[in-house]
């Protein structure tokens, strides 16, 4: 062992960040498991690597007793004397048995630890960077693709982006760039592994942050989001500033932030709804831009009933049923819509909320009339159903 072990370990300390101390522990233990696989396996040995004299010493340890059974693992305090009239029993003696051709041995072993221990060092920074930015989204290039997975180059670590995590109207080639949202970081054998993804309700969310300034200052909150990745999407925003215009920051002067984002997401349509405590006005918002005339609640089970207009009964529902099932996964209610015609026969409308749904509908339609930001559905079919009884699937962003 050489002087320039010490050169080398410091220098690894300084760019790698690897303790020297540590390093010299890893390579102190695996001299002991190299001299005992090459030499004597029985014996108890100890490694003193001494940096600074550029010297390798191996001790045997044996224990102190009164009567020798194995004498690779225990002395005779007679013999012990002899080394040291001070040993007493149950002290441990060591015994340099350093073998003649062990320092090929041990700069061999030297250079293996030290390599792993770097490897696994860059392996850790790269997991510390890239976990403290689970959540987060992040830009990548597509580096390669197979039947289900896409691989996404994020710099120092490649990305795993399943198919059931891809907008499934998008498609990508190698050398594409790509805006993905970190789901998840683990340690692997082979380094940390990073997933990632494009349908995320997370990924909405974070686009809007960087988007939007009173969602990144904390003016304007996004409540809650439901997604179905490219085709829809709706937000619940909310603001306790009176001076702001929740829906109408999100949105941007003539649909320029939302749209910003839509582009984004390959088109995908964004409905910005005003949440509120009230389920009954929230749902009633959640279902724009269908009108909604009244709305009853039955707190026991989480459910609503909506009443709409004839003609609205249609714009309600959705394209198969989207419309109603994204405001039920954002609302986190049951949603059973019925027109006004069924709801008159079925003798539940007009009821005691009615006049305050339409009012506060009125008074939203108002405020926003300048900012168009839903995307009406052109829905032609005839709907058979009187009614349509929506469950949320419990769909959340974590």
């Amino acid at each position: 062992m050489s002087s320039d072990l010490l050169d080398a370990l410091t220098a690894l300390e300084k760019q790698k960040g690897i303790s020297r101390d540590v390093l010299v522990e890893a390579i102190e233990a695996a001299l002991v498991t190299a001299y005992k696989r090459n030499f004597n396996q029985a014996q108890n040995v100890r490694v003193d690597l001494n940096l600074a004299k550029g010297t390798m010493k191996v001790y045997a340890r044996k224990d102190v007793v009164e009567e020798v059974e194995d004498d690779r693992l225990q002395i005779s305090l007679e013999d012990a004397h002899k080394i040291n009239p001070a040993y007493e029993l149950e002290d441990v003696v060591e015994e340099e048995v350093t073998p003649r051709d062990f320092g090929r041995v041990a700069a061999q072993t030297a250079k293996q630890v030290v390599t792993q221990r770097v490897r696994e060092a860059e392996r850790g920074i790269i997991y510390e960077e890239y976990v403290d930015r689970e959540d987060d989204i992040v830009n990548g290039i597509v580096e390669r693709l197979d039947a289900r997975n896409l691989y996404v180059g994020l710099g120092k670590v490649e990305a795993v982006l399943p198919v059931g995590e891809q907008i499934p109207t998008e498609t990508y080639q190698p050398h594409d760039r790509i805006k993905v949202y970190i789901t998840k970081v683990e340690r692997t054998s082979r380094g940390p592994q990073v997933f990632v993804s494009r349908t995320h309700p997370g990924l909405l969310r974070r686009l809007f942050e960087v988007e939007v300034p009173e969602i990144f200052e904390g003016i304007v909150e996004i409540k809650s989001i439901a997604r179905e990745a490219g085709d829809r999407s709706k937000i619940s925003v909310h603001t306790n500033n009176e001076a702001v215009d929740p829906v109408g920051s999100c949105v941007g002067a003539r649909g320029a932030r939302v749209q910003s984002i839509s582009n984004e997401l390959n088109g995908e349509k964004i409905d910005i709804v005003e949440w509120s405590e009230d389920p009954a006005i929230f749902v009633a918002n959640a279902l724009s831009p269908s009108k909604v005339i009244d709305v009853q609640v039955n707190e026991e089970d989480r459910s609503t009933t909506v009443v709409v207009p004839d003609y609205q009964l249609s714009l309600a529902i959705g394209k198969r049923g989207q419309n109603a099932r994204l405001a039920a996964k954002m609302t986190g209610w049951k949603i059973d819509i019925k027109s006004e015609t069924d709801a008159r026969e079925l003798g539940i409308y007009p009821s005691a909320t009615s006049a305050l749904i339409i009012e506060q509908v009125q008074l939203d339609e108002d405020a926003n009339e300048s900012d168009p930001y839903f995307v009406e559905d052109e829905v032609t079919e005839d709907i058979e159903t009187e009614t349509i009884d929506l469950y949320t699937d419990t769909e959340n962003e974590d």
